[in-house]
């Protein structure tokens, strides 16, 4: 992405985030996650608290489950109904209001992902093989470029556009996603007659948590706090991350990327500076720093926690809660697909 469309993207975001507060009835959220795991404190920090943060502004929330993206980069869906059930599980102990917010998943809005073919007619192969999101995937799974990762941001554009979202929360690093839609949206309406927003991507300002071992915080290495995590499992993994030999505890991202991880950790749980804590624990070392992490970790997902026994014990109410989802959403989807049938003339 060159720096004059990151500004503008910047620019669109900061306008959005000034208007929100005046006019949330304006905006539609989606966001969601691929169920390939246990939700950890990265997904938390980096996106959880934002999407509740906007439900309770009075933003229109939709919330995907993206089970067909599990395939993107995997040659098996074992464990797939768990990690759906959990995650729902997760949503709703974080904050996740299903009155407020949709939550449903992919396979069961068939409409949705109807709109790939009339989407795909709008891009082309080398577009796609630019985006940076596709290359670092293939990089990362070490699998042949498939179809469908080959075509993920066309697929991430349906879930967008479907409910005719018009704010997406990302990271900087997704926004090349965010210009994809936008384009996918700007063709069709200029070719078909106008049906769809064109979304900004709304800047989040997280502080990106990194994992036990410095790098970030990824199912995939291992390295993540889940938040259905018990507090003897925390210690544990705590307990088991990587430091230094070095005592004296400072806060150096570059030179000690494990003490510093566990320094924003400790952070971002207890609302302190990482630069205040490493003086605290100062030449205690890093079994004191250990200690002090686990406890700000364990105390900050208490209340989840207790919350999330609470629903574990209720299998049927979640079942509830993603079947409502998926009813709406298909209500949407089909709304919106006969819309684009009507604007294309495929009404017969």
């Amino acid at each position: 992405m060159s720096s004059d469309t990151f500004l503008a993207s910047k620019r669109m975001s900061d306008e959005v985030k000034a208007d929100l507060p005046l006019h949330p009835e304006k905006y539609t959220m989606l966001t969601g996650d691929r169920p390939t795991g246990r939700l950890h404190l990265g997904h938390y920090f980096g996106t959880i608290i934002e999407r509740v943060k906007l439900q309770n502004l009075g933003v229109t929330s939709r919330i995907l489950v993206a089970d067909y993206q599990v395939i993107t980069d995997r040659d098996s869906t074992e464990h797939i109904a768990d990690n759906v059930h959990n995650m729902v599980i997760d949503y709703l102990a974080c904050g996740i209001d299903p009155e407020k917010t949709i939550i449903f998943n992919h396979s069961a809005v068939p409409a949705l992902n109807q709109l790939m073919l009339p989407f795909l007619s709008l891009v082309t192969e080398s577009e796609l093989l630019r985006n940076p999101t596709v290359k670092a995937e293939q990089e990362a799974s070490g699998h042949a470029l498939t179809g469908l990762l080959l075509t993920y941001p066309v697929h991430q554009a349906c879930d967008i556009l479907f409910c005719k979202g018009n704010i997406v929360p990302v990271g900087k690093d997704q926004l090349p996603h965010i210009e994809q839609t936008r384009q996918i949206a700007r063709r069709f309406n200029e070719r078909y007659g106008r049906v769809f927003p064109e979304p900004v991507g709304l800047l989040t300002e997280a502080v990106e948590i990194p994992g036990l071992d410095g790098r970030k915080m990824s199912k995939s290495y291992g390295n993540a706090i889940a938040l259905s995590a018990t507090p003897e499992e925390t210690a544990k993994l705590i307990k088991k991350s990587k430091t230094d030999s070095e005592r004296f505890i400072t806060f150096d991202k570059e030179n000690r990327p494990g003490v510093s991880a566990l320094l924003t950790t400790a952070a971002l749980t207890t609302g302190r500076d990482e630069v205040e804590i490493a003086a605290e624990v100062g030449n205690e070392g890093s079994g004191a720093l250990k200690r002090y992490v686990t406890e700000a970790v364990n105390s900050y997902l208490a209340p989840i926690r207790e919350r999330r026994a609470e629903l574990e014990a209720r299998p049927e109410y979640i079942r509830e809660v993603l079947h409502e989802g998926n009813r709406r959403a298909n209500e949407i989807a089909d709304a919106t697909l006969a819309e684009v049938r009507e604007a294309m003339g495929m009404v017969y």
